[in-house]
């Protein structure tokens, strides 16, 4: 699965209606309704909002927002699964311009309009992580940060209580290696755990 690598908006006329699009991350369900919730203060004058947002759960869900059913959520939402995104949502904000467009003209606006702006937003892989919090000697730090950066780990923070205790985040699959190249020194423990 992918992930979006910022928010973007996209812009498209249909029949002089408008469709503004918003791709905006989210890690949870009450993150999706805050995004609309400010979208529907600041598009007050627009009629509809359909939306479409799936997390990297699997969990999701789609709204045609009074459009005709099937017309708007479901074509914003197999767009984000056609191109296997998570933790995303998409809402498009309609302008209507006065000219019907039936609701196959309706699915493809919405559905080019989430294309748009998942396409300005750009993507990148999710890769799988492990936090850790690893206990050294400070005499130690700069051969643990070292050895951490070798193994792509982001460290999160560093705490000196007599020992020096790292925090740091790296991919699932260096975890091994990484432990295995600092046993003879140091500690390793999940954050969180003790």
């Amino acid at each position: 699965m992918k992930a979006i690598l910022h928010p973007a908006e996209a812009k498209l006329v249909r029949e002089r209606s408008r469709f503004l699009a918003y791709a905006c991350p989210v890690a949870a369900p009450e993150e999706a309704e805050a995004v609309l919730s400010r979208l529907r203060r600041e598009h007050h004058a627009a009629r509809h909002i359909p939306y479409a947002y799936r997390l990297h759960s699997g969990e999701g869900r789609a709204s045609d927002d009074g459009e005709p059913s099937g017309s708007a959520g479901r074509p914003i939402l197999s767009v984000i699964e056609g191109e296997d995104l998570g933790d995303v949502l998409v809402a498009v904000v309609r302008y209507f311009g006065g000219v019907k467009l039936g609701v196959g003209g309706l699915a493809r606006a919405y559905r080019d309009a989430a294309r748009e702006a998942l396409v300005a937003a750009g993507s990148r892989p999710v890769v799988p992580e492990k936090r850790l919090v690893v206990a050294a000697d400070p005499g130690r730090v700069g051969a643990l940060l070292s050895l951490a950066l070798k193994h792509e780990a982001r460290i999160l923070s560093q705490q000196f209580r007599g020992r020096a205790e790292v925090e740091l985040v790296l991919p699932e699959a260096n975890v091994g290696p990484f432990e295995a190249a600092v046993a003879p020194w140091c500690e390793v423990r999940e954050a969180g755990n003790g």
